[in-house]
């Protein structure tokens, strides 16, 4: 497996520095927010490769919207001040018209946490002249949860499961949500009870399962895409004197906090995006493509990080030093 020792070299004081002061090596990350710990991890993993290879580094917050993140690519290429740029998108769909501006004005361009296009689970370049994809295919990832949960659920009749998702309005979001109702709905002892928005931050996720567990007190997982939601709903279980230890809890990203919880048996399970490796190894096929060098096109990071993607108690037992790659 790559890991971030094997990719990174440079000094921490270099990897922190954002200038702007040479343009033309000034490398662009569009942020699908900058006001969440996942995209300042992949952040911090485009900087520790671009301080390395000479470049340097700016962030734009595209604050969670599809629109403004468009808006803000265009303006970005009409300035001319950008040797290359890689972005998490809002709309994986939507922003792919983006995409073809800049690869028709010569700026090798990369994709990161999703493809870029109407095939979220293919890696493979779906704009032509695309730099790189360094993404998770959300379906096999969200299988991979969901068997975790059946395999949990194989001796409980009823097994009342909740799912937190971040927001149905995203194509992703909505992409992983089927995939769990597909794999659990093959079972007859699993139910889904409700199903809640945490748009990726715990507030909104704490009203959510609060919200639920008032319809729907017996419950026996919580699946979610992301571990920023099970922080609220570890503390809406706690409030409803129910012992988090005692439900199946599945989250999402390998948080810190996350790993923290899966070593004291308070969660079960994340599914991993190493959001720093990420950053890493996008930056390091944009240096490539600047510099005329050879080009890994499609980076499957469920396969790509220092552990295996799903990573619940055994695996940490099996790698004491992971400690996640984001704080949430």
């Amino acid at each position: 497996m790559t890991t971030l020792k094997t990719l990174l070299s440079a000094s921490t004081a270099l990897a922190l520095v954002a200038g702007v002061a040479n343009a033309e090596g000034t490398i662009a990350y569009f942020a699908s927010t900058s006001q969440n710990g996942f995209n300042q991890a992949t952040y911090e993993g485009v900087q520790e490769v671009a301080a390395e290879r000479g470049y340097d580094t700016e962030i734009l917050d595209g604050q969670f919207d599809a629109a403004v993140q468009y808006s803000q690519i265009e303006d970005a290429l009409a300035s001319g001040r950008y040797a290359g740029m890689i972005v998490a998108p809002n709309d994986s769909v939507g922003i792919a018209g983006a995409f073809e501006q800049v690869v028709a004005e010569g700026i090798p361009v990369g994709t990161v946490l999703f493809p870029v296009g109407p095939d979220l689970n293919s890696l493979d370049p779906q704009v032509d002249g695309i730099t790189v994809t360094a993404a998770s295919p959300p379906v096999p990832g969200a299988t991979t949860q969901a068997e975790g949960v059946v395999e949990y659920c194989a001796d409980l009749d009823p097994c009342n499961v909740v799912v937190i998702i971040g927001a149905q309005i995203f194509p992703f979001d909505n992409l992983r949500l089927e995939t769990y109702e597909k794999v659990l709905g093959e079972h007859d002892n699993i139910e889904i009870v409700a199903i809640g928005e945490g748009y990726y931050a715990p507030d909104p996720s704490l009203q959510a399962m609060s919200d639920i567990l008032q319809a729907n007190p017996d419950v026996d997982v919580v699946l979610s895409n992301a571990d920023q939601h099970l922080i609220g709903v570890e503390i809406a279980l706690e409030s409803a004197g129910i012992d988090p230890s005692e439900l199946y809890l599945s989250g999402g990203g390998a948080a810190a906090i996350a790993i923290d919880a899966i070593r004291e048996g308070r969660w079960d399970a994340t599914l991993a995006y190493f959001p720093k490796t990420m950053g890493a190894l996008a930056m390091e096929q944009i240096a490539n493509a600047i510099e005329g060098k050879p080009v890994t096109q499609s980076i499957n990071m469920d396969e790509a990080g220092p552990v295996q993607a799903l990573i619940d108690a055994e695996v940490l037992e099996a790698n004491p030093d992971f400690t996640g790659e984001w704080e949430q």
